[in-house]
C-alpha cells in the first residue's frame, strides 16, 4: 500500500504531463517497430505492443524511481549500431569507415531523461552504480550476438556513455549545485540570525546599561548624602553594589548573545542627545553641556550615551563635559570622585567603535590627564542626506 501510494500522481497536471509523456513514447516504438497495418501485423503485435505496455510501466513509476525507468526502458536502449550521433573514419585500426559514435534511436531521448532524473533525485549512488554494470553487462551480450566486432565495441561504449553515463552525471551536478545553493541560503539566514543576536545584545547594552549605570550613580549620591540615617545609607550602598553587579550580569549575557556573531551596523539610538544629558543630571551627574548650532552628526546620541555610560561606571562623581559640533561628539570626565562601580566593560565601546566604523567616521578613546576622553569624528546630517 505504501509503494501505491507513491504512484499516486499529486495533481491533475502531472497526470497529464505523464500521459502524454507515454504517448509520445508510444509513437516513437511504434515507428520504431513493424507495420502494424501493411506489412507484419502479427510482428507488430508480439513486438511493439509489448514495448508500448513496458513504456506505460516505465512512466508510471519513473516519476518516484526513475532509475526503475531506466531499467525498464534497457530493451529500447541503443544496441541499434546503425544510426548514430557521429560517424568516424576508424580505417587506420580496422577496415570499417563508417563507425558510428554515440548510436541515436528514437527512444533516446527519454532513457536520457531518465537517466537525468536518477542522478538528480537519487541520493545513494550505489544503485545506480549497480544498474549501470548491469546495462553494461546487456550491452556486451548484445554486441557478442552481432559478432564482436571492434567497430560494434565502440558504438556501445559511446553508446552507454551518452546515453545512460552523461545524463545521470549532469543530473548529479545539479543536485549538487541546488544543494550547494540551499546550504548557502541556511548560511545567509543563520548569519542574519546572528546580526539580529547581536543586533538585540548590542540594543541591551546601550540602553540597560546606561540606565543601570545612572541607577548607581544616583544611589552613590544617596550614600554620601549628609544627614542620612545609617540604616539608609548601608541601603543606598547596598544598591549602589547591586546596580554594579547587574551591570556585570548584563556584561557576561550579552558576551553571550553576540557569541560568533557578526558585528552588524545598528541603527543610532532615538533619544535626544538634550534628554541623555537631562537624565544624568537629574541622577545625580555633574555634566557641561555644549551644543554648537547646526544638526548634530548621526550617532550623537550613541556616543553620549556611552561616553556617559562609562563614566557613570568607571569615574562615578567626576564633572564630565559634553560637546556636540556638526561633525564631532566629545564626552570627556575629570578624575572619579568615589570608587568605580566596575572595572571590567569595554563591550559597549567596541561595539561602538565598529558602528563609527561603518559610518564613516573614526574613534579616539583613552586617558586625558587624571580623567578620561571620548572623540568621535562624523559625518555632518547634511553629509549624509545631500537633499
Amino acid at each position: 500500500m505504501k509503494y501505491l501510494r507513491l504512484l499516486r500522481r499529486e495533481s491533475r497536471r502531472q497526470v497529464v504531463y505523464d500521459v502524454l509523456l507515454w504517448f509520445s513514447l508510444a509513437i516513437f516504438i511504434t515507428a520504431m517497430g513493424p507495420d502494424p497495418v501493411f506489412k507484419d501485423p502479427a510482428a507488430f503485435g508480439m513486438v511493439t505492443v509489448p514495448r508500448i505496455a513496458l513504456a506505460a510501466v516505465a512512466v508510471l513509476v519513473g516519476r518516484c524511481w526513475p532509475l526503475a525507468a531506466v531499467v525498464l526502458l534497457l530493451p529500447l536502449g541503443p544496441w541499434r549500431f546503425t544510426e548514430g550521433f557521429a560517424t568516424v573514419d576508424l580505417t587506420w585500426l580496422l577496415p570499417r569507415r563508417n563507425v558510428k559514435i554515440l548510436p541515436v534511436l528514437a527512444t533516446s531521448p527519454f532513457i536520457m531523461w531518465y537517466a537525468y532524473l536518477t542522478g538528480r533525485r537519487l541520493i545513494r549512488i550505489w544503485p545506480a552504480s549497480a544498474a549501470f554494470w548491469a546495462i553494461a553487462a546487456f550491452g556486451v551480450g548484445a554486441v557478442l550476438a552481432m559478432g564482436g566486432d571492434l567497430a560494434l565495441w565502440v558504438s556501445m561504449v559511446s553508446g552507454l556513455l551518452g546515453t545512460y553515463l552523461v545524463p545521470y552525471l549532469l543530473g548529479l551536478l545539479r543536485r549538487r549545485l541546488i544543494q550547494q545553493r540551499q546550504e548557502a541560503r541556511l548560511s545567509a539566514e543563520a548569519q542574519a540570525r546572528l546580526r539580529e543576536r547581536a543586533r538585540i545584545a548590542r540594543d541591551m547594552h546601550d540602553s540597560l546599561g546606561h540606565d543601570l549605570a545612572l541607577i548607581a550613580v544616583r544611589a552613590a549620591g544617596l550614600e554620601l548624602a549628609p544627614g542620612l540615617d545609617p540604616t539608609h545609607a548601608k541601603a543606598a550602598g547596598e544598591l549602589r553594589l547591586a546596580a554594579a553587579d547587574a551591570t556585570e550580569r548584563l556584561r557576561q549575557i550579552i558576551g553571550l548573545l553576540r557569541e560568533d556573531s557578526d558585528a552588524a551596523p545598528l541603527s543610532p539610538v532615538d533619544e535626544d542627545v538634550a534628554e541623555l544629558v537631562r537624565r544624568a543630571r537629574d541622577s545625580g551627574m555633574a555634566i557641561t553641556f555644549d551644543l554648537a548650532g547646526g544638526p548634530a552628526p548621526g550617532l550623537a546620541g550613541a556616543v553620549v550615551q556611552e561616553g556617559l555610560t562609562n563614566a557613570a561606571k568607571h569615574a562615578p562623581g567626576a564633572a564630565v563635559r559634553v560637546s556636540v559640533t556638526p561633525h564631532r561628539v566629545t564626552v570627556r570626565n575629570g578624575p572619579p570622585r568615589s570608587r568605580p562601580t566596575s572595572r571590567t566593560g569595554g563591550l559597549g565601546l567596541a561595539g561602538l567603535r565598529e558602528r563609527v566604523r561603518l559610518a564613516g567616521g573614526t574613534l579616539a578613546a583613552g586617558p586625558v590627564g587624571n580623567g578620561f576622553e571620548l572623540i568621535v569624528d562624523l559625518p555632518g546630517a547634511e553629509e549624509e542626506d545631500p537633499r
